[in-house]
């Protein structure tokens, strides 16, 4: 349910990055807005798909087991309270101090005033989405709680449609056009949260006022709530560095890397954050209860079957990067050479895919444990990394060294992490784990290689004819997937037998 959710909201996503490269191209303009951009869309991952769950839903999970359902439905008035006035002063302090903060994620920006001048307006314009996200996190988590996944996982869905509107009809209207899309961003944002509140009244949930801060399931929200928002960031705070660094490149630079992570961010969403939010009440749940067994049992599968997904689909954007961008973005003023520099970025930054989306569900089984410390510690070790790459890539590969650094950054921060969470747990089926990656990346590779072979053609330079490409490349994309799943078949693959056996328990059932 997550995961189909989710489709429908990356697939609005890229409909409104298509819009966005039409109407804006990969300039100075796009740089701007991408750059500002990056503040709230850190903030995004940080409180919606980050540690705003990872500090309420165990100790939700924990009140209602404990204290019954009255008591996590004061809790989360507490939140709401506590968000409204903290988040709510955050913002205004973000807005006044504006200027200072592009100097710092774009430094390279103060060379040109204008450029500077239009960053720091679009900033202040898009920072009220960090109080309209984070409202939109604490129903989401609460949802969650009573095991409503579906419509939290669309609420996104809606802050694209806010934005797609907002572009194609008030570009314009404005007087600096790119603005349309920054008040269409802030929009989105309380969107995105007013869509969950029905569900979340049905729930028996309410949003009224409480400011008993000294709640003691608050004070173990705050405590959680800081070393997790550190720990998941390492992937945002990673490209924060690259933004910075991609400010002294040439232009377009910053507009190659937002698209390049656009759409890695497409599998991580759908099967990564998807499966950590999925998986998080289950393991909480067997965390309070102390029954580590089944805790170990369903964080292996959960890994296994999330790598079954998505290291086929890390494949298909390396061999297939370059129609995709081709179909997705080159139109109007995106040409072919943006497209060539979006996809070497690509390239890289799909290598560390099977890293970000193991690292969701890793830190899902220590927070199920109310355990945030360890993977805040080995955070540090993962950025201590990218800085250290990024800066050494930086001179002989341009933007495509940020995004190789980036990649490499997050499997260090899986590695470890699996070996800690394996020593806490005692054991996690790390062969059975290794086993299963191994069958599925040799699969995917033979799947990869023969998309590669199937799309050699110089139509994947020219712009336009976009019906005749999207037919080529819908037949090459369900041919890689048949060869795909024979390949497992033949393999005898564990988690292909579970898909199968569920999807003809559903149809019996119907």
């Amino acid at each position: 349910m997550m995961s189909a959710a989710t489709l429908i909201s990356r697939v609005l996503g890229f409909i409104r990055d298509m819009i966005f490269a039409l109407f804006f191209g990969a300039t100075g303009v796009s740089d701007t807005f991408f750059a500002a951009f990056r503040i709230p869309n850190l903030l995004r991952e940080l409180f919606a798909e980050g540690s705003m769950s990872a500090a309420l839903i165990p100790v939700l999970t924990e009140y209602k087991q404990k204290h019954g359902e009255e008591e996590a439905r004061r809790l989360v008035k507490i939140a709401f309270t506590f968000i409204i006035i903290a988040v709510g002063f955050i913002c205004l302090l973000g807005i006044i101090l504006s200027p200072v903060i592009v100097s710092g994620l774009a430094p390279g920006f103060r060379g040109s005033p204008e450029k500077f001048s239009l960053t720091v307006l679009l900033t202040r314009i898009m920072f009220p989405f960090l109080l309209f996200i984070s409202l939109a996190a604490l129903v989401m988590g609460a949802l969650n709680t009573k095991k409503v996944f579906f419509i939290p996982a669309l609420a996104p869905a809606m802050l694209n449609i806010t934005l797609i509107i907002s572009i194609v009809f008030f570009e314009a209207r404005t007087s600096q056009p790119i603005m349309a899309a920054a008040i269409g961003i802030m929009a989105g944002g309380f969107v995105q949260f007013a869509f969950q509140l029905p569900a979340f009244y049905k729930n028996k949930f309410s949003l009224g006022f409480d400011t008993n801060f000294s709640h003691p399931g608050l004070k173990k929200m705050g405590v959680l709530l800081i070393p997790a928002t550190l720990a998941l960031s390492v992937n945002q705070i990673n490209i924060v560095v690259s933004n910075i660094l991609a400010s002294y490149l040439p232009s377009g630079s910053i507009t190659y890397l937002f698209y390049s992570m656009r759409l890695i961010q497409f599998p991580i969403g759908i099967f990564g954050v998807a499966m950590g939010v999925a998986i998080l009440p289950t393991l909480s749940e067997h965390a309070a209860n102390g029954d580590f067994e089944k805790l170990r049992d369903d964080f292996s599968f959960a890994l296994r079957l999330l790598f079954f997904i998505t290291i086929p689909s890390m494949a298909g954007l390396i061999f297939l990067r370059e129609p995709i961008v081709n179909i997705l973005f080159q139109r109007g003023k995106f040409d072919y050479a943006a497209t060539i520099n979006t996809a070497q970025a690509l390239l890289f930054y799909s290598l560390g895919i099977w890293a970000i989306v193991g690292v969701r569900i890793v830190t899902a089984g220590f927070y199920s444990m109310q355990n945030t410390k360890t993977p805040v510690k080995i955070a540090v070790v993962a950025m201590l990394t990218n800085i250290i790459l990024s800066l050494l890539l930086l001179k002989p590969m341009k933007h495509n060294g940020l995004a190789l650094a980036n990649a490499a950054a997050a499997s260090v921060n899986f590695i470890i992490l699996f070996i800690m969470l394996r020593k806490k747990l005692g054991r996690v089926d790390g062969r059975k784990i290794l086993n299963s990656a191994i069958k599925i990346s040799f699969a995917s590779a033979i799947m990869g290689i023969a998309g590669w072979a199937m799309t050699r053609s110089d139509i994947w330079r020219e712009s336009g004819r976009l019906i005749k490409k999207a037919g080529i490349f819908s037949g090459v994309f369900i041919l890689c997937i048949a060869i795909y799943l024979l390949m497992m078949h033949l393999m005898k693959s564990e988690e292909m037998k579970y898909l199968i056996e569920m999807y003809k328990e559903r149809k019996q059932r119907k």
